[in-house]
């Protein structure tokens, strides 16, 4: 059994850069991924991949293998739409890279999310996912993924047409997200994704929405969301990631967890062997841009930066 535990990767982590939501530090998300006898982890920041380079040399120090990826934000109808609108919510999406060609993808779809689909979170749309999904592996995130706001909805149709969406986008690889940190509608949403998993053919993945390292943590975590929030701990309405348990669980504490959904444990070591992408430091990536033949691109450069 003590080996079976180790069949499990934590494929939805937040650190200090999914900035004022996670409050976990690289350098000690490491150190503490180690001391639990993890062999891989990714990073999954919400829209944004500032910390990748930081979290893949502390994991390859540690020897740990890191996985890189971004909990990306998707409009409902178009990332072009600035204004309230009903069928455009934003939704979740977990992505991990896969190789090259992923990584390459990911960070177009964070850029484009950031210049082009910005409206209160850099957003992109399923049209822009469908043209940008090779080398990533997708999966339906928290109770703000497309697929389970649907099924908090009691709108079953529309969640699977949005599951098979996905499934359909990403041709390397779609799951469904099963997470458990004591809330109220948690196991009727994993109740209806087991369901689903079956009906429709989409593998299931178990995992912990991690915005903190250790329980512990959860006090200052719930300080900083005041922060982002512009509020109070003593106001009552107000976001807070509660009960404690959006931490960095064990592999032992999320098989526990998840024991009727062997299947979802062991995909997650399964998507961490897939994942097979790494930088390459120290080499030159500029492109070279095509100019007419006999323009030097130096005297080019400085032309167009002095006529502005």
């Amino acid at each position: 059994m003590e080996a079976e535990f180790k069949n499990f990767v934590h494929l939805h982590v937040h650190t200090e850069y999914s900035l004022l939501d996670g409050s976990g530090k690289v350098e000690k998300l490491i150190q503490r991924a180690k001391e639990l006898g993890m062999k891989s982890i990714a990073i999954t920041d919400h829209g944004a991949m500032y910390g990748c380079v930081e979290f893949y040399k502390a994991a390859k120090e540690a020897g740990i293998k890191p996985i890189i990826g971004c909990e990306i934000y998707v409009a409902g109808k178009s990332m072009y739409i600035k204004e309230p609108n009903p069928d455009n919510k934003t939704y979740h999406l977990v992505l991990l890279v896969k190789n090259e060609t992923g990584y390459k993808n990911l960070m177009k779809i964070v850029s484009k999310a950031s210049i082009d689909g910005f409206y209160y979170k850099p957003r992109v749309d399923h049209e822009y996912l469908k043209s940008h999904s090779e080398g990533l592996i997708a999966s339906s995130a928290c109770f703000g993924g497309e697929v389970q706001s649907y099924i908090l909805r009691d709108n079953l149709e529309k969640s699977k047409k949005a599951a098979l969406f996905y499934k359909d986008t990403f041709k390397d690889g779609f799951y469904l997200e099963l997470q458990y940190h004591g809330l109220e509608n948690d196991m009727k949403v994993n109740d209806t994704l087991v369901s689903m998993s079956k009906e429709l053919d989409i593998p299931l993945i178990a995992t912990n929405d991690v915005h903190y390292i250790n329980k512990e943590d959860s006090r200052a975590h719930d300080i900083l969301l005041c922060i982002q929030t512009g509020k109070t701990i003593d106001d009552e309405n107000r976001m807070r990631y509660a009960p404690e348990q959006f931490y960095l669980k064990s592999q032992e504490e999320m098989y526990e967890q998840f024991s009727y959904a062997k299947d979802a444990l062991l995909n997650t070591a399964k998507i961490a062997d897939e994942c097979n992408f790494d930088y390459k430091f120290h080499e030159s990536k500029l492109p070279n841009f095509p100019l007419p033949e006999g323009t030097d691109h130096y005297e080019y450069l400085k032309n167009l930066c002095y006529s502005g």
